[in-house]
């Protein structure tokens, strides 16, 4: 088979791979990839059907939504036409990704600003209680399972907010509107606190398959985003997903994607024009939580600087969306169109699941994830019990003990920095600049995130992956004006602040690897992070 295999939608280009691309080609056209897929057969990926076959509604959610858009876009004008001038999503993971993707790339389309929180550092948390008017307000509380800490933890936060400030006429739940499962715990919370809306998601929908389900079109909607033209973008991309294997872009990119991974080509380095740059945030979930676990896995690179040490590297595959790629391997992929978002996040979903068969694991669980919570729970049930934190593993930042950690590295491993802070465009900047540092020197892939917001994106391949990483906490101490979490929605009670949860999941997480036989260093800054940084 040639090195050279194109599409309109996808181009790849495999050099001294493409014979392990063929071997996985023709093993999917013996089980009948494609047909088995669409005809939600489990045994692809599994004999026992345990969170595979009840997840599987992501493949036609495009087409059934269609007959909810008239009902999504008659909420978004009546929100409007209320006076309501922002929207502020309450959510983490696959119910935050794609509503900020959709907010990034489409801004304010004749709709509502949207913004997300899905940080706990109280001076996110703060940041949207001072800069947004309540009245003025509506606040979507989107969680799959209606349990998710961080998520309840914001709706009593901004209940208590709503309803201390003036015009509320006392009906603060007016101001909220909920995006869940059926029978979920938030579904029963919504009615107790009468919102103004509940919307009921398909329950056979993963958190990071749900783009195009109620969690990504609900926000996409009150932002003014044309749904008809984002789900005809997925429809037409699905169509094409369901042709035979060599005419298949899907299945074409997931069996690329795995079987270059079975070579050592691990590290999925994603180039995006810079317009498009957000939806590597939506992408990075989606491969790292499917594909990292049971000792294997893709890891999304994202966001990397520039650096020709990256082309270079024996263990990476480059996706291109500007064809301009450095070197072979590379996935060639067309994004041209806001619009072609409808489209792409299906091809990405449709790849994924096949990364997934290739690889021999379940694509649709997150076996990993729960670690790092029960030891944050831990520790928050200390904070209860004695009033203060256990004293956890971190350490003051100091450069020379950075350089020693950082010279573990391997062939083959890959740097996480990880920020448990406020996210902002500067900090983004300096770990981008800290990044290209690092790479310069260890000539190794480097990945960012803000915590706790990764625990619900990589964590999972951190945790389930071949143990490969080394892992870098940057831990900012609780604010002396910390944010306390109300113990109920409408009571001044409280048990516990953002500040403590956060640095309890930091905590929490540091544990996790550990006990996973990861390596890793935590260091807790008193001081400005950005400050910090700019030292190193």
């Amino acid at each position: 088979m040639s090195a050279e295999f194109s599409l309109p939608e996808l181009t790849l280009n495999l050099d001294k791979y493409s014979g392990a691309f063929g071997q996985a080609l023709q093993k999917a056209k013996t089980d009948k990839l494609v047909e088995r897929l669409w005809a939600h057969d489990h045994t692809l990926w599994n004999p026992k059907p345990g969170e595979i076959a009840n997840r599987l509604g992501w493949l036609n959610v495009a087409t059934r939504m269609r007959s909810e858009i008239a009902e999504l876009e008659s909420f978004a004008k009546e929100v409007k036409d209320l006076g309501d001038t922002d929207v502020l999503l309450l959510g983490m993971g696959g119910s935050s990704l794609a509503p900020d993707l959709f907010s990034k790339i489409f801004g304010k389309e004749n709709g509502l600003q949207l913004h997300v929180l899905d940080s706990t550092d109280p001076d996110a948390v703060r940041k949207f209680s001072e800069e947004l008017d309540p009245k003025r307000t509506i606040y979507i509380v989107s969680s799959k399972s209606g349990g998710t800490v961080e998520t309840i933890s914001f709706f009593k936060y901004f209940y208590n907010q709503v309803k201390e400030v003036a015009g509320a006429k006392g009906k603060p739940g007016s101001h909220f509107a909920a995006i869940t499962d059926p029978r979920s715990g938030l579904a029963e919370l919504a009615g107790k606190y009468s919102f103004r809306k509940i919307f009921l998601a398909d329950p056979e929908i993963g958190g990071r398959y749900s783009a195009l389900s109620h969690f990504g079109l609900v926000p996409a909607a009150l932002v003014g985003v044309d749904l008809n033209k984002l789900v005809e973008s997925a429809e037409k991309m699905a169509e094409r997903c369901k042709q035979d294997l060599v005419n298949n872009p899907g299945a074409l990119f997931g069996l690329a994607l795995g079987s270059l991974a079975l070579e050592g080509r691990d590290k999925a380095t994603v180039e995006l024009d810079e317009k498009f740059a957000p939806f590597g945030d939506w992408m990075e979930q989606l491969i790292a939580e499917s594909t990292g676990k049971e000792g294997k896995g893709i890891l999304p690179v994202v966001h990397e600087p520039a650096s020709p040490n990256k082309y270079s590297a024996k263990d990476r595959v480059v996706i291109d969306f500007s064809d301009n790629a450095g070197q072979t391997p590379n996935i060639g992929v067309s994004l041209t169109d806001p619009y072609d978002l409808g489209g792409q996040s299906f091809l990405w979903e449709f790849a994924t699941a096949v990364a997934g068969y290739v690889l021999e694991i379940n694509p649709f669980d997150q076996p990993n994830v729960e670690s790092a919570k029960i030891q944050g729970r831990n520790f928050i049930e200390e904070y209860t019990k004695n009033g203060k934190l256990p004293k956890g593993d971190t350490q003051p930042l100091d450069p020379d003990k950075l350089n020693k950690f950082l010279d573990q590295e391997r062939p083959g491993d890959y740097i996480a920095l990880q920020a448990y802070t406020a996210p902002s465009p500067k900090l983004d900047k300096l770990f981008a600049k800290l990044r290209g540092q690092i790479l310069k020197k260890h000539n190794v892939a480097t990945t960012f995130g803000y915590g706790p917001r990764f625990l619900h994106s990589t964590g999972q391949l951190h945790k389930g992956d071949r143990g490969n990483g080394l892992f870098v906490q940057f831990i900012t101490a609780p604010p002396a004006k910390d944010q306390p979490i109300p113990k109920e929605a409408g009571s001044t009670e409280s048990e516990i602040t953002f500040g403590v949860l956060k640095v309890a999941q930091a905590m929490g997480d540091a544990r996790a690897l550990r006990d996973a036989g990861r390596r890793v260093i935590s260091f807790e800054i008193d001081s400005d992070l950005a400050s910090a940084i700019q030292e190193l």
